[in-house]
C-alpha cells in the first residue's frame, strides 16, 4: 500500500490550493481516508476525513469553512481543496487512510504518505 501527496507549495495569504493522495494497493473507496497536518515544533492536528460511505467531516477549528475534502473514485484520489489560506495552514499535510470507521485520530489510520509541504507567506 502506497500514498502519495502532492500539491504542496509556496503561496500568499489568500491563495488558494489543491492537495491530492494518490493511493496504490488500496482502494480508497473502501476506507476512510483523512488529512492531517503538522506545523514546525506543533503536534499532527487532523483536518479533515472522508468516509467509505462518503460522509464528510471536518475540524472545524483548522478549516472554519475553507477547506473542501473529496474523493474521486475512479482516480483511487482524495483531495484536499483549501481556499483563503493563511500563514497559519503552514504545515506538512499528510493523507492516511484505514478500512475503519472515519476517525480524527491519527493512530487509527495504519496507512500514511509521506506528506506534502504548504508553505503560506503573509
Amino acid at each position: 500500500v502506497q500514498l502519495l501527496e502532492s500539491g504542496g507549495a509556496a503561496v500568499q495569504t489568500g491563495d488558494a490550493l489543491t492537495l491530492s493522495c494518490a493511493a496504490s494497493g488500496l482502494a480508497l473507496r473502501n476506507t476512510a481516508t483523512a488529512w492531517f497536518r503538522q506545523a514546525p515544533g506543533k503536534q499532527r492536528e487532523y483536518v479533515a476525513v472522508i468516509a467509505r460511505g462518503g460522509s464528510l467531516m471536518y475540524s472545524t477549528d483548522v478549516v472554519k469553512g475553507r477547506f473542501t475534502i473529496s474523493r474521486d473514485n475512479a482516480k483511487n484520489t482524495v483531495y484536499l481543496q483549501m481556499n483563503n489560506l493563511d500563514p497559519e495552514d503552514t504545515a506538512v499535510y499528510y493523507c492516511a487512510a484505514g478500512a475503519g470507521a472515519a476517525f480524527a485520530a491519527g493512530e487509527e489510520y495504519p496507512y500514511w504518505g509521506q506528506g506534502t509541504q504548504v508553505t503560506v507567506s503573509s
